[in-house]
């Protein structure tokens, strides 16, 4: 096994590896969720962590790491009586991204069950992941049914596996921790609330910090055994420090003054629900134990609040996270009380056990001055690295541009409102999503058929019709059916998958002039919430002066999309044209990176081209391009007062798509009315809501 960079080793992040460490001491915490740019160290912390835990007393032979003193009664391995105990290092487990429901939480052989009645279970990954650690790297690209499954277990502390009334059962409980970058998109507002703490990571500014991180890394890439038996004595103490918090955690004591001060502080803040106040319950008296303390003191409950409210803070998925800790300090103040705990004045983070001092800041390895291959192999590494990191800057804002001549200042969107549903027509096999029919693992069922390579979802009826008209030739004699591999058939199933969304969006002069952009922008920015409650991509195609940009690649973060669209700017001639081309190429390279995600086309207009030649002309020209493709298409007309040309109409009908105007998108224009596209692409008249 390669060896793993050191805990202590990583520079800054403290409240990271105090969020680490706190689900360390207290798993019912409920887990990290760590937030950051790429190339900030997320991962290489969490992995560090397995190397901190101690080790595990499971039962010998038993593949779901029951523990000898208190055996699961429902193991699918037991009973263990009398079973032989042995131990092992604590286990990190990793799901992937592109992990199926049956290696999460195991899969059962459906022909042994119907043949033979046997229960045959192949463990998952909440399997192996009990007692130790589950990791997710790209938390927020994982399909939303495993990311339910994984956090369903970690909640009831158990997995359950059910196939056609066959169902097994066992214990899973782990510390789950998740990272994603959230420029490539964002996790819904219930599965935020279901981690307990959220930590934001940002690359520090500092160039003496980022010195060190680039020395240490190059020493440990050069000698990654001597590189970690350098921080060896480091990581004892520190993983002594986990221990003696552990024992500690059952004698800490949460009184009255500081429960008051959690729900006045959640109640302050309009967090939803209850799970709010239980975390931060938890994380103060995990905090309290982690400083050596047994009661919990204001300044446990101050750093819980900042670890457990900001992700829970979020009402949609343009809110930025964050707390406001002058807010906080005041709510704190007002509902303290005198006989509250004093924390250690100056505590000494490095303290191996309780009795050594308290802090909330994790131990830290050399300063900035002091590289770790320059010093002695027999002197322990120093405790302090220098400065916190700076505050991470705000996820997908792009860069300001200088302004050309007879370019606007940009607008603010109107407010967003509930859109119409837009869907491509037929019937797709893409990503599990909400908007246009397509054939996925999870739905209502429509059919059955046989299985291409592993069988996944049973479709019992249709199997036992297939095996039934061979009972005598097989020898059948008693209650039960013979069934073979031939006889199995697999359940097709039908529910709704995400599209790519791609916004062709007119920033000309014209849109500025006629004072419609603040609307447009609010139609837009509508239209990106729909998505992202949708489980879309995005793409942002913005069309102006002599160009067409495309300001935004095809990506799940709609909250980069709408920071894109707030800085908008407007002005210049009307090169529709080129807008159009500039999307038919955009949705080429895509088909060959994700084909079977299916393309939508939402071009923002007046109908209006200007430009050399017969601009117009060229526009219908790329439009046809489109429908050649096939691909589904939306016009969203801007054009407004009492003479209109109708120009949007026709370039919908060349793209073989829907008109819709600015008034008609709003979902309760009128009542019960729901918007698709044409599928009839030979029918040149467009269409409307009536």
């Amino acid at each position: 096994m390669s060896t793993r960079y050191p805990f202590t080793a990583v520079v800054g992040m403290d409240d990271l590896r105090l969020a680490l460490l706190l689900n360390a001491v207290s798993p019912a915490v409920g887990g990290v969720l760590v937030r950051g740019e790429k190339g900030t160290a997320k991962s290489t912390a969490v992995r560090a962590l397995a190397d901190l835990l101690p080790e595990v007393a499971v039962v010998a032979g038993c593949r779901f790491s029951c523990a000898p003193d208190a055996p699961d009664p429902a193991c699918p391995d037991g009973p263990h009586e009398d079973a032989a105990p042995a131990s092992r290092p604590a286990r990190m487990v990793e799901l992937p991204v592109g992990a199926s429901e049956d290696r999460l939480v195991g899969a059962l052989d459906i022909e042994r069950a119907l043949a033979e009645g046997v229960k045959a279970f192949e463990p998952g990954l909440l399997a192996d992941a009990h007692r130790g650690i589950l990791y997710v790297d790209e938390v927020n690209l994982l399909h939303d049914h495993l990311v339910d499954l994984m956090l369903d277990a970690a909640a009831m502390g158990a997995s359950y596996v059910e196939r056609e009334g066959v169902s097994v059962r066992h214990a899973s409980r782990f510390l789950l921790v998740g990272t994603m970058n959230p420029e490539e998109g964002e996790l819904r507002p219930q599965l935020l609330d279901r981690f307990g703490l959220t930590v934001e990571v940002a690359a520090s500014r500092d160039p003496e910090q980022r010195v060190e991180v680039v020395r240490r890394r190059l020493a440990y890439d050069d000698d990654p055994a001597a590189f970690a038996a350098r921080w060896a004595d480091a990581e004892a103490a520190l993983r002594g420090r986990v221990t003696a918090a552990r024992a500690l955690l059952p004698r800490v004591a949460l009184g009255d003054v500081a429960l008051r001060q959690i729900a006045a502080t959640c109640a302050a803040f309009e967090v939803d629900g209850m799970r709010a106040d239980i975390v931060m319950a938890r994380t103060a008296t995990a905090l309290a134990a982690w400083a050596g303390r047994e009661e919990v003191a204001e300044e446990d409950v101050r750093q819980a609040a900042l670890l457990a409210l900001p992700h829970r803070r979020r009402r949609n998925p343009f809110d930025a996270p964050g707390l406001d800790e002058t807010k906080l300090d005041e709510t704190l103040d007002e509902f303290g009380g005198d006989d509250d705990p004093e924390p250690d004045p100056d505590p000494e983070p490095d303290g191996p056990g309780p009795d050594g001092g308290g802090g909330g800041v994790p131990p830290q390895g050399p300063g900035p001055g002091d590289a770790p291959d320059a010093a002695p192999e027999d002197t322990a590494p120093p405790e302090e690295s220098g400065p916190r990191p700076d505050a991470p800057e705000p996820q997908g804002a792009p860069a300001a541009a200088p302004r050309g001549a007879g370019e606007q200042q940009p607008v603010r969107a109107a407010e967003p409102y509930r859109t119409r549903m837009l869907s491509v027509p037929g019937l797709g096999e893409g990503a599990a999503g909400r908007r246009s029919r397509a054939r996925t693992e999870h739905g209502r069922t429509t059919g059955a058929r046989r299985p291409r390579g592993g069988l996944t979802k049973l479709h019992l009826a249709a199997t036992v019709q297939a095996a039934a008209p061979h009972q005598r030739a097989r020898g059948r004699s008693g209650a039960g059916l013979v069934v073979r591999r031939d006889d199995l058939r697999q359940a097709v199933r039908e529910g709704r998958e995400g599209n790519l969304v791609l916004f062709v969006v007119d920033a000309s002069g014209s849109m500025a002039a006629r004072q419609r952009m603040g609307a447009v922008k609010g139609a837009v920015l509508s239209l990106l919430l729909d998505a992202y409650q949708r489980r879309d991509k995005v793409g942002l195609i913005t069309f102006r002066g002599r160009d067409a940009e495309l300001a935004l690649p095809p990506t799940s973060s709609v909250d980069a999309a709408a920071a894109r669209l707030e800085s908008l700017p407007t002005g210049g001639r009307t090169p529709l044209a080129e807008g159009l081309l500039k999307a038919h190429e955009t949705l080429r390279v895509e088909r060959l990176r994700d084909p079977s995600r299916r393309p939508l086309l939402v071009v923002v207009t007046d109908g209006r081209a200007t430009g050399a030649g017969d601009a117009y002309g060229l526009a219908l020209r790329a439009a046809r391009l489109h429908a050649a493709e096939g691909t589904a298409a939306v016009v969203v007309d801007c054009e407004s007062g009492f003479v209109r040309l109708g120009l949007a109409g026709t370039l919908a009908a060349e793209l073989g798509g829907t008109a819709v105007t600015l008034d008609e998108l709003r979902a309760d224009a009128l009542a019960g009315l729901v918007k698709h596209v044409r599928e009839d692409r030979t029918d040149t008249a467009p269409r409307r809501a009536a």
